[in-house]
């Protein structure tokens, strides 16, 4: 058994097969947390004295240079000593994450198996929040499920791109149960994917409803008046996929510095051939080194344009993602 220590906060013991988030959870000592699983990076802390041990995550969850100054996800390390980790909360890009009750103000139909789902916050209430971050929606059981907001921060409303999975619960629930003007509860903001203070231009690439974080992201540099060159892939099987063509139209009309690529997997459109998103990415530079790439959708896409573009010269420390996993039916 080792103690670890939150600096300038409380002291709690874990077993060497817990990991600290999960002794942490078991003592109830609230530290941030999303996914569990070493996908979303909000359980990163940086370890000030001790040892720990840190098992495989998500690439561009946690890069090389971080870890080498003490950063680790608390869901996927054990300690072998007695630890002092950092106060999460006292770092300033983090905004400590609430339950509130939200009202579901619309539900539509994107396409043939994306839903828009938008909420609203008790009157007079907002959230601060990092362009990019989700929130979980929490069910009557406690369960729940993990969603990213395609909105901005400062907007009234909150968006949310939820996929139809067939014989999902939440989905049916959603489809079958979920009422206009229904009350719910949810908790945010999660999670570390945000748009890093660079001079770099960005590429984003966006597998299906990974479009909704980088939606957010994007407005918002709009309304910063962020003028950093924009590349942006949206990686899709079929033409019926696409949604939103309209937010990528005023993109194009607010005179933001923007290029954007729809790619198809499985379906040739408008005589481009079939191609993997993160492929054309490489076809399309000659090197990545100068790039920061913000990249969000399904683990095996992130995990394969991460090695991909690592050897194409992309710098560790910018490859930024944020992956979208399913819950069990």
């Amino acid at each position: 058994m080792f103690k670890v220590q939150i600096k300038n906060g409380p002291t709690f013991s874990v077993k060497p097969s817990q990991t600290i988030l999960e002794a942490a959870i078991l003592a109830g000592i609230n530290l941030p947390f999303g996914c569990k699983s070493g996908s979303c990076g909000s359980c990163k802390t940086k370890i000030l004295e001790g040892q720990a041990f840190h098992e495989e995550i998500m690439p561009g969850v946690l890069n090389e240079a971080e870890h080498k100054t003490g950063q680790h996800l608390l869901c996927k390390t054990y300690a072998t000593s007695d630890l002092i980790i950092e106060d999460t909360y006292s770092v300033e890009t983090n905004f400590p994450p609430k339950i509130s009750p939200v009202r579901v103000e619309s539900i539509n139909q994107l396409n043939h198996d994306v839903i828009q789902v938008v909420l609203k916050l008790p009157a007079g209430e907002s959230v601060k929040f990092q362009a990019g971050q989700y929130l979980e929606f929490i069910l009557a059981d406690g369960s729940r499920r993990a969603f990213s907001m395609a909105n901005c921060p400062g907007d009234d409303l909150i968006e949310l791109h939820i996929r139809v999975i067939k014989g999902g619960k939440f989905t049916n629930y959603i489809l079958n149960d979920m009422p206009e003007k229904s009350i719910h509860r949810i908790e945010l903001p999660l999670g570390q994917f945000y748009l890093r203070d660079a001079e770099n231009p960005i590429i984003f690439v966006a597998g299906g409803t990974g479009f909704a974080p980088i939606k957010s992201i994007i407005n918002y540099m709009i309304k910063t008046n962020n003028n950093r060159k924009i590349y942006l892939y949206r990686g899709m099987r079929f033409k019926k996929d696409l949604y939103q063509s309209e937010v990528i139209d005023d993109w194009y009309s607010s005179g933001l510095d923007i290029s954007v690529f729809n790619i198809f997997s499985d379906e040739e459109v408008d005589g481009a051939k079939k191609k993997l998103v993160h492929q054309q990415v490489l076809d399309d530079y000659q090197s990545l080194h100068d790039f920061q790439v913000y990249c969000c959708g399904a683990p095996g896409m992130i995990e394969t344009a991460y090695h991909s573009f690592i050897e194409y010269g992309l710098q560790d420390s910018n490859f930024f993602s944020d992956a979208f996993t399913f819950a069990p039916k």
